[in-house]
């Protein structure tokens, strides 16, 4: 193993304060140079406070000089965007035409899917007035960072998390904003939050087709939309709206999932279409899109989003779900 490889495997072990994750996954590493067995290494200063700053220069130095060829170690912060410091693989918007249909339990739940993968993963909470990841999670402290940029909030099992509710003094209470507010705040989460390295960083939009998901589709590099629904009479004029939506901004729709679909009954196992016959593969057809999966009416689930808990659900569906999703990302047109 080089030296420069030495350096980069001790950096990993260097927490960025507030956010829990290495410097190399935060991609705060700027530039590493070695010369006569002295080492020079430069951070983006990004949402690092100056306490902080004085705790990695210390931490930095205590790591690098545990490597024998090392004699010196030079640490110095320098100013970087964070879009200079972002490196997100793919960037994937969960959307639905009305409310109420699961739209933010399938982006946490995606999310918990991907991390359970190994890979890194970022939620943004586009749902300004009614940001619910937060307690799905189990989190409430506050986000870090300083006037360079915004940390996010990670979960317990290491996702990333930005959301209106982190940044209020109450959970409670009502954001009573208009649309161009609205917007302009989660151009923020995404312009000033740092992100760092991820593999995927899930978008929970509002439902409708107004000015958030507008204000998204423009300023963006989506990966594609998936369009979450209920299987309802009123769904399909629902559906095609958000979808011709993204058509028109001409974004990738991924395809759709069908939340509440049935309730197995425990003792019979009976699927039983509480809010109608399932209508999946027609509305697929209609969209022209694929149908990524059809999720149950889960009590199990309910409890654990109410609990917080919800890095703790399992299920074969939601499996089947990613497996599709996957495929699908594989395929790019």
């Amino acid at each position: 193993m080089s030296i420069e490889e030495q350096v980069e495997e001790a950096l990993e072990h260097v927490l960025v304060p507030g956010v829990r994750r290495s410097l190399l996954q935060m991609n705060m590493v700027r530039e590493i140079k070695i010369e006569d067995n002295k080492v020079n290494i430069s951070l983006s200063s990004t949402a690092i406070s100056a306490q902080s700053q004085d705790w990695l220069k210390t931490k930095v130095n205590e790591t690098i000089k545990d490597i024998p060829e090392i004699n010196e170690v030079n640490l110095n912060f320098i100013e970087s965007k964070v879009s200079e410091v972002n490196q997100i693989k793919n960037i994937i918007a969960v959307m639905s035409g009305k409310g109420g249909v699961g739209k933010s339990l399938m982006a946490g739940l995606l999310a918990v899917s991907f991390a359970l993968e190994g890979n890194a993963v970022g939620i943004l909470d586009a749902d300004i007035t009614g940001p619910s990841i937060p307690k799905m999670f189990g989190i409430s402290e506050h986000p870090g960072g300083d006037n360079g940029g915004i940390l996010p909030v990670l979960s317990k099992t290491g996702i990333e998390i930005m959301s209106m509710n982190l940044l209020l003094p109450n959970e409670n209470d009502a954001v009573i904003w208009r649309g161009p507010l609205m917007a302009k705040a989660v151009t923020q989460f995404w312009e000033e939050v740092l992100w760092g390295k991820l593999d995927y960083l899930i978008i929970d939009v509002p439902p409708g087709t107004g000015d958030i998901p507008l204000t998204l589709m423009q300023t963006i590099p989506l990966s594609g939309v998936i369009d979450v629904y209920t299987p309802q009479d009123l769904t399909e004029m629902i559906v095609m709206k958000a979808i011709k939506m993204a058509n028109k901004m001409n974004i990738r729709v991924l395809g759709l999932i069908e939340n509440m679909s049935y309730l197995m009954v425990p003792e019979t196992g009976h699927k039983m279409e509480v809010f109608g016959k399932s209508k999946g593969k027609e509305m697929a057809a209609k969209a022209e899109t694929s149908l990524l999966g059809k999720l149950p009416i889960d009590p199990e689930l309910a409890k654990l989003c109410d609990q917080g808990k919800i890095e703790q659900y399992r299920s074969d569906f939601l499996s089947s779900v990613l497996g599709n999703l996957l495929a699908v990302l594989d395929n790019k047109k």
